[in-house]
């Protein structure tokens, strides 16, 4: 049975929509496909910008700077075309303790130093160890964020009462809400099958915005989250003392920020290029990330990182190239700047009806059905990480996850260690040893060998094994330790190079053969001392 993947699971885009990546297919249609997708991601960004400045303790207008400049740096710079970068929430969790506690200058500067930090992750490639991360955490972080984007949309259905607080809606303002986010949805699905000139979720947008004007429709929209007119945003040195005192209490929020940041970047970065077929790029997507919040911390913004639930508009919008994402930035600042009025009488209903729709197509379905069919312990993984993720945050999801996978693999290898025993007519017994020995299965090969009752001469024979790190190493210097102690004579066979060089007083018993084994061991070892010590 095929092993499946995540482009198989949440489904990849045919190749040939993306044949048009490169400039010589910058055609009229191609343009046009190209902008529309951008001003679709671009309505979807204003109330998520607004929400997140809301969750961090900042204004508004904080986060909707934000999302222009990351969205703009990384749309020119970043790892994969097309995909959408801006304030997130995962963010912004973490940012409304220093905000409440310090001020938001104190906000501004550590923007400026996680993206200092990201910077630096890029510079020395640390992009890389994203491969590290399971395709069961994958999988997990897919459904999760999914969960994560559909619980977010939960609060538009609240109204504020004359009180000033907040309560859910009822009655026939209810159903109302309701009907248009289902009307949005419909056209949305329906879109396609009539026609792909313009990008299903701004038909959704644009028609449901129509009806609710044109009727009159007393219901939530943008302009009763926040008033979003404002200008460029202006250079901003942020006003901190620059001492000590404050880099104790902006670095461990920049460490945090980066490493949410990067994660969910790459992430993105991953599951983006799983549906298109792209590979690589994640050095690159970490240096434009980590250019985008040095800048936005100079400009009054509250930093941000990719967004999957945008990048997935931006896709199944058309979008496929830089020119989308840039698009989706200019208009983000053309909103800011001149076209508040016209945004702020969207109805929040069709946004909501948009990222509702986003979260259907994010989400792993497919992941359902083969739990049955997959490893219990990959089952577990995906729904380990999909419900850390909902109830705390990425980052901590997928560093569970990928530790929990780890153990679960080490377990697993760890059972793997036996022996085939032979023994010869020349009064020999032969211990061919199959299966990895390291850290986990060091016990179990200990429990191989018999040396009171073996006889005189004992060979073992590594052929089939891969010693694997200092653990190991010294397990066969404990093995041979207990049949010298006996006096009886113990070879050591096919072991590898490293092993020679490493293996204090098991290394007399090796017997050199051409067919030996040629691998590095992850320890390094001190010819003063003769101590085994692992890889720094």
């Amino acid at each position: 049975m095929t092993k499946p993947t995540l482009a198989s699971i949440v489904g990849r885009l045919p190749s040939s929509d993306w044949k048009s990546s490169g400039l010589a297919a910058f055609t009229p249609n191609r343009i046009k496909i190209e902008i529309l997708a951008g001003l679709t991601v671009a309505l979807a960004l204003v109330p998520e910008a607004v929400a997140f400045a809301f969750v961090a303790g900042v204004h508004p207008l904080v986060g909707l700077y934000a999302a222009f400049i990351v969205g703009l740096i990384t749309a020119l710079a970043g790892g994969r075309p097309g995909m959408i970068s801006g304030a997130t929430g995962a963010l912004a969790v973490v940012m409304v303790a220093l905000v409440a506690q310090h001020g938001v200058e104190y906000l501004f500067a550590t923007v400026v130093l996680m993206g200092i930090l990201q910077l630096f992750a890029g510079a020395f490639r640390l992009g890389k160890f994203i491969r590290l991360v399971p395709h069961p955490v994958m999988l997990g972080f897919v459904n999760g964020l999914a969960i994560v984007i559909f619980l977010a949309q939960i609060s538009q259905f609240q109204v504020t009462n004359e009180l000033g607080a907040r309560e859910w809606m009822v009655g026939q303002s209810l159903a109302t809400m309701l009907g248009l986010v289902l009307f949005t949805m419909a056209i949305i699905w329906l879109m396609p099958k009539l026609t792909t000139a313009i990008p299903a979720p701004l038909a959704g947008i644009a028609i449901v915005a129509g009806v609710v004007i044109a009727f009159g429709l007393d219901v939530p929209r943008v302009g009763d989250l926040a008033n979003i007119q404002g200008g460029l945003p202006l250079f901003h040195i942020p006003v901190v003392p620059i001492d000590t005192a404050t880099l104790e209490i902006i670095f461990p929020y920049a460490v945090i920020l980066a490493a949410i940041g990067l994660i969910e970047s790459l992430l993105t970065l991953n599951i983006v290029g799983e549906m298109t077929g792209k590979r690589g790029g994640a050095s690159q997507e970490c240096m434009a990330q980590g250019l985008a919040n040095t800048v936005t911390g100079f400009f009054g913004g509250m930093g941000g990182c990719a967004m999957i639930g945008q990048s997935m508009i931006n896709v199944k919008s058309g979008g496929r190239t830089r020119l989308s994402a840039f698009a989706a930035a200019a208009f983000l600042l053309l909103f800011i700047m001149a076209a508040s009025n016209l945004i702020e009488q969207i109805p929040l209903a069709a946004l909501v009806g948009v990222m509702f729709m986003v979260v259907i197509g994010t989400f792993a379905w497919q992941s359902l059905r083969i739990m049955l069919r997959i490893p219990l312990s990959d089952a577990f993984v995906i729904v380990l990480v999909t419900g850390v993720t909902v109830m705390y945050d990425l980052a901590i999801a997928v560093v569970v996850g990928v530790i929990v996978s780890a153990l679960s693999y080490a377990w697993t290898n760890a059972r793997r260690i036996h022996a085939l025993i032979d023994d010869s007519k020349d009064g020999e017994k032969v211990y061919k040893i199959e299966g990895p020995l390291f850290f986990g299965s060091t016990e179990g090969f200990a429990e191989l060998f018999m040396p009171e009752s073996d006889p005189n001469t004992v060979i073992v024979d590594f052929m089939d094994s891969r010693v694997a790190d200092q653990s190991a190493l010294q397990a066969i210097e404990d093995m041979a330790s207990r049949y010298q102690a006996l006096g009886k004579t113990l070879q050591l066979r096919h072991l590898s190079r490293d092993c020679h060089k490493l293996l204090n007083r098991a290394g007399q018993l090796m017997v050199d053969s051409n067919d030996d084994p040629d691998y590095g061991i992850a320890v390094e070892y001190s010819v003063q001392t003769g101590i085994l010590g692992g890889e720094h």
